[in-house]
């Protein structure tokens, strides 16, 4: 404990003094993100007003992530932290030890989902110490109350922008609400509701448009399925007549491949939306999610 003191200690006398203040180098506030769909909301919200920085680096899985000391440093030297309890424990430790001056649980705003039955890895937990599915940004309408929280902790955080805040909040819940739209005329009418996807990330997605979500791995994409649940997974494919397991961007596409080659049937994208990645500089949560919607709708024959 006393060497990660030092070593903090050590990193915050290499910044800038503003930094100690929670304003930034060009003197704007300083928003911290624990991972990219908080961080996609801070943007949207705090618009020129602040500096958002996310503490997952591109292209890594958030469950995955640890905090430097300089981040640990930015962290306690913010104005606010968006972050959600238990999913990123190395975030939840920087916060408790030394935390900014607002921070936003998510899981405050929004109830996280029981972990299924089956696959339940133990891995995210919610503020009660249950178990708790933490993909809840793939339902557009629970991201939309997280949006409502934080633009109020930046009205309090920075009044002198506060109209600039709550307007840009009343256009991104516009976004989200339109988005919601998209998905329930775009799922309507399909041939099929199943999705088999590579981790169980989608059960939001799931319950919201009524879709059948079967996983093959759990909540942390490094969750090794059993060979049970491997053969139950193949007779639901061949029972169903499902053409597509779905992959993703930030995970090894070693389990889908096998599954789908197989049995012979296709594979496809479908994003968590966990992070991005350098394939594709301009995309936001908003064309993600649409991406999904339209693989989902050629997979599931969807008119």
């Amino acid at each position: 404990m006393l060497r990660r003191r030092l070593l903090a200690l050590a990193v915050l006398a290499l910044l800038p003094l503003t930094a100690c203040s929670g304003i930034a180098d060009d003197g704007k506030p300083q928003v911290v993100a624990s991972f990219y769909p908080l961080q996609f909301v801070a943007q949207r919200i705090v618009g020129n007003h602040a500096d958002v920085t996310n503490l997952t680096k591109p292209g890594a899985e958030p469950h995955d992530s640890e905090i430097t000391p300089r981040q640990a440093v930015l962290v306690s030297r913010s104005v606010v932290a968006l972050y959600e309890k238990g999913l990123q424990p190395a975030v939840d430790q920087v916060i408790a030890n030394d935390p900014p001056k607002y921070a936003v649980n998510v899981t405050s705003i929004v109830n996280l989902s029981a972990v299924p039955p089956g696959l339940g890895d133990e891995y995210a937990k919610s503020n009660d110490g249950k178990a708790g599915d933490p993909h809840f940004w793939q339902d557009p309408n629970l991201l939309a109350k997280v949006a409502d929280t934080f633009t109020a902790t930046m009205v309090k955080a920075d009044p002198k922008n506060a109209a600039d805040y709550q307007a840009n909040n009343v256009s991104l819940q516009a976004d989200l609400k339109a988005l919601d739209t998209d998905y329930r005329t775009g799922l309507a009418h399909c041939t099929s509701r199943s999705l088999v996807v590579s981790h169980d990330a989608f059960e939001y997605l799931g319950r919201r448009y009524d879709l059948q979500v079967h996983p093959i791995a759990g909540i942390s994409p490094d969750a090794e399925p059993s060979p049970k649940h491997l053969s139950e997974l193949s007779n639901l494919i061949r029972t169903d007549h499902i053409t597509t397991v779905f992959n993703e961007r930030l995970a090894s596409p070693k389990l889908v491949d096998a599954l789908a080659g197989d049995l012979h049937i296709g594979t496809a994208v479908l994003d968590p939306i966990e992070g991005l990645n350098k394939s594709d500089p301009q995309a936001t949560y908003l064309t993600l999610m649409r991406a999904n919607l339209a693989a989902i709708r050629k997979a599931d024959s969807c008119s």
